[in-house]
């Protein structure tokens, strides 16, 4: 008797949705978007997107992941190749293979040796002041 309304009690607490969303976005390998994307969650893109990013949370670009537009979000971590401008409000890090193309705004920045980057950057708080009018504009 216990065991089935424990059953059915873990069941519900399944089937709630978490209050955030659900878990993080994936676009995989092989994989080819034309579009922007808008999110409240987190975003790992491992294929090619051509399209601006505008997200609340994370975004991660795979190795093998290419995005050709802007992008707005809370922290990155870069792997693969960004082609566009990136306004990010707490920390962008371009990894070893990171390839990055365009201008970078952000609060604090981190590059492994490897990593390639032409563009400008810019470290003022810039990216809060920008990312906190567009969430007002939404």
């Amino acid at each position: 008797m216990f065991s089935k309304n424990k059953s059915n009690n873990m069941a519900r607490k399944q089937e709630k949705p978490d209050s955030k969303g659900s878990g993080p976005n994936m676009i995989g390998n092989g994989t080819e978007i034309k579009g922007n994307i808008k999110s409240s969650g987190d975003i790992r893109i491992d294929g090619k997107l051509e399209g601006n990013i505008v997200i609340k949370g994370r975004f991660v670009v795979g190795p093998t992941g290419i995005i050709e537009g802007d992008i707005i979000c809370r922290n990155a971590e870069v792997h693969g190749t960004i082609i566009g401008k990136i306004t990010i409000t707490e920390l962008i890090a371009l990894k070893e293979n990171a390839k990055i193309t365009g201008d970078i705004i952000t609060n604090k920045i981190s590059i492994e040796p490897g990593a390639l980057f032409t563009g400008t950057c810019s470290m003022d708080g810039a990216a809060s002041k920008q990312n906190k009018a567009v969430g007002a504009n939404r």
